[in-house]
């Protein structure tokens, strides 16, 4: 059953994995631009839900040659005397180039996956784990690209968290508290909005929106995952970015991401939660 529930997993992860490049291509621009609808050639992006799903590369770009493969021209030469008939050589097909990295975001989302059934195990609330996992890698990505937590993925990703949690919570067999994940939600979310009101410049608003999924997440399992969780973010975050002043590829007050720093922490605050569970 373990080896089936694993294995299920990682074909989840898969699946919703490859789906996340296109849309963290779309979803990354600037707070004052709208939301990508073609590929940087300027091909509509077409398919399922209005383009927001689909591989990581565009079909149109694949009827064009790439200027980079094509040879360089050369002087001409005489023409070689006829020989023999020889087989053609076969066709030269070039794949139509990626618009999006398409290979780490869902490398990432399979052994997330695979690691929250493997803490977890068949209880109800891995269902939510892995709904929410590929959601919480979206953000991730989107946040490291530009800086950036949309509203129109922080806010579904925090109701979501509650309502899966919520039906966790009805079924039996469940090692979490509906109720202490809510309270840690409020916890999580107003410590956030107290850095942000603190210091602006160094805490974004949409860490506060995110952290209200990630704090009753955490919370499911308890204050002291909350904390764990939390704490583990922060220090994921200040690791990083001592090593980009150490290798003076940042200075002191260089902003970094700190959405994956979060989702990093909240994850291993879930895993231990769930291995106590």
């Amino acid at each position: 059953m373990d080896a089936v529930l694993l294995a299920l997993a990682a074909v989840w992860g898969a699946a919703t994995g490859l789906l996340i490049p296109r849309a963290a291509y779309r979803f990354a621009v600037e707070p004052e631009e709208p939301w990508r609808t073609a590929c940087p050639a300027g091909h509509p992006l077409t398919g399922p839900a209005r383009g927001w799903l689909g591989p990581a590369r565009c079909a149109a770009c694949a009827t064009h040659a790439d200027p980079a493969t094509q040879a360089a021209p050369v002087p001409e030469t005489p023409a070689p005397e006829p020989q023999a008939s020889a087989a053609p050589p076969p066709p030269v097909t070039t794949a139509p180039p990626a618009y999006a990295p398409g290979a780490l975001a869902p490398l990432v989302t399979v052994l997330v996956c695979v690691a929250l059934a493997a803490a977890t195990g068949a209880r109800p609330e891995l269902v939510g784990w892995l709904v929410l996992a590929p959601g919480a890698v979206l953000l991730a990505v989107v946040d490291r690209r530009v800086h950036r937590l949309p509203d129109v993925l922080t806010l579904p990703l925090a109701a979501a968290t509650v309502l899966l949690l919520g039906g966790a919570a009805l079924l039996p067999g469940h090692a979490g508290s509906w109720t202490s994940g809510l309270l840690g939600g409020l916890a999580l979310g107003g410590f956030y909005l107290l850095l942000f009101l603190i210091n602006p410049n160094g805490m974004g608003f949409g860490d506060v929106k995110l952290a209200l999924a990630l704090g009753v997440a955490l919370g499911w399992y308890g204050w002291t995952v909350l904390f764990l969780g939390g704490f583990a973010g922060f220090l994921f975050g200040a690791a990083y970015g001592l090593a980009l002043v150490l290798l003076r590829r940042a200075g002191r007050r260089t902003g970094i991401p700190f959405g994956p720093f979060m989702a990093a922490g909240a994850l291993t605050g879930v895993l231990l939660g769930a291995l106590a569970g």
